[in-house]
């Protein structure tokens, strides 16, 4: 592990500037440097490069980070591999601090199941191409599959011999040790004897993010319905097949390039599609789908498309993973294939061009899709139709942003001819549900009182009712929190209160922690940090080693500022003039907001109270929620709006 004193060094010297320079073309124009975004298509430049903050942000696409989590991005590094490219362009000595034996054993034994994976694909390869029993079985299949010799070296296929020992006894024989043989699954070990588990199949390996082989899967090209027609590695200290998509390494260029992911099934799904020229396409590897694959998709593109064959019932089957990348944020799309096709077939019978072309016009909306394909099921039987409403609900209810449910309501209104408040009604049920399971619901005030256009406030969510107001703080805390606020008098005594001080009295006075755990922790480091300035509170966040902190901090220096400032938008006044104003008027609206969440749970636990007769726990729920009640009524008099 490389010490922190050594990333510190790098941190230091590393000008962000200079470094994305090497990239890209940087352009100045006022305090920063902008240039067109290389994660996203576009021709008028939206990347903005800050060299005194040492962060970039793209105001098209939404990427920031810093130099590091640049060169991670743009290289498809990790975050050791990115400090270690700039420790070399900046003629840095890396340090490594000392392992235990614990460690050190872990790392080599690791190590050694990559090296040996490597040796098991070269050796599988040169079967495929030199042995002739490789070059009549396994080169010939993948030939008969349409793979042009420049694909099959691409994805480094090969093929394992139709012998039990080949493998095995080749391995031991170069020297790898049989323990390693055995802990990656090449190798089983029957008695005294290493097996090999792949003999008489061709072979898949699959790569990590970094292009290192970890697995393998193998095809057999027998006829015995007997035997497993695709066998996998099992998983192991270097492979966790719930993590990992199949082409990713091949693939993640072209996804970052064009923004856009296409998700298939099946390892010649890949191959195919990648020769026809559509190279942003990666598989499950035969697996459902999983979040750590779909988070892995996430960070080149939030777009995504699904391909289907035409199998209907393998399609029904599977929907469950369109509401897991909904779930996850992803913008979802679906294409099917004609019946008795998928992506391999199709690739097989038409150009690069006609492929490209059936994609773009049978793309579909997830919600089109997945409403045609119930309603067709459902006919006119009216409890079907009744289940299909109910599972099209499931799907927008687990969209996580507001305003895209809101335009999915919308929309499926349309579709269903159903009306809104009974689709609201559904969407805000199923999401107290998966928050809460059992509790008693309390629907929120009925949709017709609310403005048309305006989605009914989901209080239930608490992270999503509570988020903006959260950041709102702590961006006062990142940019200002060491400015003075104001004076305080204790008789002859003044004391100048800073920004920070403020918000940390104000919110532990009211035993107060913010729900959010990123911004918690945030708040907590922050103020262990009270002898720095502002400029190197932000630095240390921006090069805080959790990257998701590190992200988070960068998006909120550098977007617009706070919803409580813009009120004041048009004023001549400077920001810092206003914030007196502004920062105990934030405070106030995230206390009133907590409050209100509070009442409505106590409301809940009033009804189910009620529900149960227990007179002695209404009385106690009663008292406090009236309680409740008036502090709301108190802060909505004190900030002249509404509390929702």
């Amino acid at each position: 592990m490389i010490d922190r004193d050594t990333i510190n060094r790098i941190l230091n010297v590393a000008d962000i500037t200079e470094v994305i320079g090497d990239f890209l073309t940087l352009k100045k124009r006022g305090m920063n440097y902008w240039t067109c975004c290389p994660f996203h298509g576009e021709k008028t430049p939206s990347f903005s490069v800050s060299p005194s903050k040492g962060i970039y942000k793209c105001f098209g696409c939404g990427k920031a980070g810093n130099v590091v989590g640049f060169v991670m991005e743009h290289e498809s590094m990790t975050y050791v591999e990115a400090l270690k490219y700039l420790a070399r362009k900046y003629h840095i000595e890396v340090h490594e601090h000392e392992l235990t034996p614990e460690e050190q054993t872990a790392n080599n034994n690791r190590e050694s199941m990559m090296v040996l994976s490597a040796f098991a694909q070269e050796y599988f390869s040169e079967q495929l191409w030199s042995h002739p029993h490789g070059q009549a079985i396994g080169l010939s299949y993948f030939r008969e599959r349409g793979f042009t010799d420049k694909t099959i070296r691409t994805f480094q296929l090969g093929y394992s011999l139709d012998r039990r020992l080949a493998f095995s006894d080749a391995a031991l024989k170069a020297g790898y040790k049989k323990e390693f043989l055995i802990s990656t699954g090449l190798s089983i070990e029957k008695g005294d004897e290493l097996l090999d588990r792949f003999w008489g199949r061709v072979m898949f390996p699959i790569h990590s993010l970094s292009g290192r082989v970890i697995a393998f899967g193998a095809r057999t090209l027998r006829q015995d319905k007997s035997v497993a027609k695709y066998l996998n590695s099992p998983e192991s200290e270097i492979y966790n097949k719930s993590a990992v998509l199949y082409g990713i390494f091949q693939a993640k260029n072209a996804i970052v390039r064009l923004q856009k992911c296409y998700l298939v099934e099946g390892y010649t799904d890949v191959i195919s599609m990648h020769q026809a020229g559509i190279e942003n396409v990666v598989a499950s590897s035969g697996t459902s789908l999983t979040t750590d694959q779909i988070r892995l998709i996430k960070r080149f593109t939030p777009n995504v498309t699904v391909l289907y064959d035409g199998d209907a019932a393998g399609i029904k089957a599977s929907l469950r993973g369109i509401d897991m990348l909904l779930e996850e944020g992803m913008n979802v799309k679906v294409a099917l294939f004609p019946d008795g096709e998928d992506p391999d077939s199709f690739a097989g019978k038409h150009s690069s061009t006609e492929f490209e072309d059936f994609l773009k016009e049978n793309e579909k909306d997830f919600l089109s899709f997945k409403t045609k394909l119930l309603s067709d099921d459902a006919q006119n039987d009216p409890l079907r139709r009744a289940e299909l409403i109910k599972d099209v609900v499931r799907s927008i209810g687990a969209i996580p942003d507001a305003i895209t449910r809101t335009v999915y309501v919308k929309e499926c209104s349309r579709l269903m001819n159903i009306g809104e408040e009974v689709l609201w009604s559904e969407v805000a049920k199923y999401r107290h549900e998966k928050l809460y399971g059992n509790r008693p619901y309390n629907p929120p005030d009925k949709p017709e009182e609310t403005p048309k256009s305006i989605a009914p406030p989901e209080v239930s969510d608490p992270n999503q009712y509570f988020e903006k107001a959260e950041e709102e703080i702590i961006c006062y805390l990142l940019k200002y929190g060491t400015r003075h606020l104001f004076t305080s008098r204790h008789g002859e005594q003044e004391h100048t209160v800073s920004v920070a001080e403020y918000i940390k009295n104000e919110l532990h006075n009211d035993e107060l922690e913010l729900k959010n755990p990123q911004y918690r922790q945030l708040f907590d480091e922050y103020l262990q940090l009270a002898d720095k300035s502002d400029e190197e509170c932000v630095k240390y966040f921006v090069n805080h080693p959790d990257r998701t902190l590190s992200e988070m901090a960068i998006h909120i220096i550098s977007d617009l500022p706070p919803l409580t400032v813009q009120h004041y938008a048009d004023s001549q006044e400077p920001e810092t003039l206003r914030l007196p104003r502004a920062i105990p008027k934030s405070i106030l609206v995230y206390k009133a907001r907590r409050v209100k969440a509070t009442a409505d749970e106590v409301s809940q636990q009033l009804q189910a109270a009620q529900a149960a007769n227990n007179q002695e726990e209404v009385a106690l729920l009663s008292e406090r929620h009236l309680m409740l009640q008036k502090i709301c009524i108190r802060l909505s008099d004190t900030l002249k709006r509404l509390i929702f």
